[in-house]
């Protein structure tokens, strides 16, 4: 298996294919170039990279962590967008003349992965009418949306979770490289802010321990996650047992790696701008983004 460091300097190596000094590849990866001079010195010495290119065993070695799948839930009403939500599904309301999920699919495609899950519920036949630029996609019916919060959802896509993005349908990815082909470890897609009314975790040593409406000095919690195989089968467990303990079907998917089985996981954050992506959670959030709602 390969360490953090020496994963980093390999993937970077697949997104620029010529040979690259490496002041060049410590400045892409953000690592001193002493550490990077050491960890490109053991890469070679497995046999990984030559002339400071990736080798085919280098290609192969990152199969290992490449993403297999993606999910995507879209279930929910989305009352808190009424009424444009009154005759169409929240992720297929445009803004600027796109359907939001638009953004969610193109990042995932361009990243490679084309083994792509959409769990569907309110108005979901409308959710057809991707087929014809996305043909690959495949929808799981959530049945009991309208009874519960989105953990139904995941419950629905459960065997689905080992090595796969989860995301939530209701995000704007203005920066599609946040969704990318390999991925080290299970983690949460967040923003580091001084202040938040919304969703936030806080870490120690690089890890996820708690989990909160509401906080200061910690990560605003964005919904694009990643699980590793191990992790995603662990989840599928817990997400069905939380789900059928008492008052389950009233917890979001995420608490349940995150806050009630949160000692199990070792899941990092993995941070990102304002600038890379915006929930569109109310109609006056829409507006903002979009001058013709206000008309």
């Amino acid at each position: 298996m390969l360490t953090k460091k020496q994963f980093d300097i390999l993937v970077y190596l697949t997104e620029h294919m010529t040979e690259k000094s490496q002041r060049e590849i410590a400045n892409g990866v953000k690592m001193s170039l002493g550490t990077v001079n050491k960890i490109m010195a053991e890469l070679k010495s497995l046999g990984y990279v030559s002339n400071s290119c990736i080798t085919a065993k280098g290609v192969d070695i990152l199969e290992n962590y490449r993403v297999k799948r993606a999910v995507i839930i879209a279930a929910g009403f989305g009352s808190r967008l009424v009424p444009i939500t009154l005759n169409t599904p929240k992720p297929l309301i445009r803004v600027k003349g796109k359907k939001i999920i638009y953004s969610l699919l193109d990042a995932v495609i361009n990243a490679g992965i084309d083994d792509i899950y959409i769990v569907r519920g309110y108005l979901g036949e409308q959710f057809d009418q991707l087929l014809h630029k996305y043909p690959m996609l495949k929808f799981i019916e959530n049945p009991i949306y309208n009874e519960t919060n989105n953990i139904s959802s995941a419950v629905c896509a459960s065997h689905l979770l080992k090595n796969a993005y989860m995301l939530e349908a209701d995000l704007l990815i203005y920066n599609p490289k946040l969704i990318t082909k390999y991925q080290y470890s299970s983690n949460f897609l967040a923003v580091p802010v001084e202040k938040t009314n919304d969703w936030c975790v806080y870490t120690e040593n690089g890890r996820i321990v708690k989990m909160t409406v509401g906080g200061t000095n910690c990560y605003r919690l964005f919904g694009v996650s990643y699980w590793t195989e191990q992790d995603g089968a662990k989840l599928a467990y817990h997400i069905n047992d939380v789900y059928q303990s008492p008052g389950g079907k009233e917890r979001y998917w995420d608490q349940v790696a995150l806050k009630y089985y949160k000692d199990e996981y070792s899941i990092s954050v993995r941070e990102c701008t304002f600038n890379d992506i915006v929930e569109i959670d109310t109609f006056n959030e829409l507006k903002a983004l979009d001058k013709t709602y206000a008309i």
